[in-house]
């Protein structure tokens, strides 16, 4: 995408109106003795020094009887990201990850925290602990569409070996490894949901809470009708 785009459009509303002119003119009649008039509008932001200013292009029309209005955007430029880094769930780098955060802060000194100085000297240690940790373990990955949360080092690796041997064995064993992996990622995410407080079919949408339909109940007297005996 470029620095800039054209936006075209045959209708709205624009302060065109109030100023009137035959260079405002959008739509040019090929009938003798009809004036041509503003009918193609668009919607622009008031004040905007970038989103007030359109401009109309009745050469550029060609066969049509409309003129094209224009409006430049212009588009800053934006650093996508395509990597980051993550611990695969039940990988040796996440349980490499665990041990080593629950070692260093084992040996992190906190008898002596008696001030505010020393409390955020802690917190700050614990966080260099974590951090480097992570630095440590975690892998750097592409980030793609086709990305999958349940695809493992396991994986990997049996891809790899049918990758190079091309034999109709590996591949077998590629598909059922995915399956594995796949059943075990789904089972645990089940039982996450099983675990929390509230079942698994109150996530359902059905279950949840429902717009009462609207009714007006019928007014006699000024009393409300609310029983069949005031009915």
């Amino acid at each position: 995408m470029g620095d800039s785009f054209l936006l075209n459009t045959s209708c709205g509303f624009n302060r065109v109106l109030r100023n009137g002119g035959p260079k405002l003119c959008t739509r040019y009649s090929n009938t003798t003795g009809e004036s041509n008039s503003v009918i193609d509008l668009m919607f622009l932001c008031y004040g905007s020094l970038e989103l007030d200013h359109h401009s109309i292009l009745p050469e550029s029309r060609l066969s049509s009887d409309h003129a094209p209005l224009v409006i430049d955007i212009t588009i800053s430029k934006e650093i996508i990201q395509t990597s980051k880094f993550t611990l695969a769930p039940k990988s040796e780098q996440e349980t490499t990850f665990i041990q080593e955060i629950i070692s260093n802060l084992k040996s992190l000194d906190t008898s002596n925290i008696d001030n505010t100085n020393k409390l955020e000297q802690a917190v700050h240690q614990v966080g260099t602990i974590i951090n480097q940790a992570w630095a440590k373990n975690a892998k750097k990955v592409k980030i793609s569409k086709l990305s999958k949360q349940w695809w493992s080092d396991e994986c990997k690796q049996s891809l790899k070996n049918y990758r190079v041997s091309r034999s109709l064995k590996n591949w077998k064993k590629f598909k059922t490894t995915v399956k594995n992996v796949k059943r075990s990622y789904f089972d645990d995410k089940i039982q996450e949901i099983v675990n929390k407080s509230r079942g698994p079919w109150e996530l359902m949408n059905w279950t949840k809470q429902r717009k009462l339909p609207a009714i007006k109940a019928i007014n006699h007297d000024g009393q409300l009708c609310l029983t069949l005996d005031s009915l």
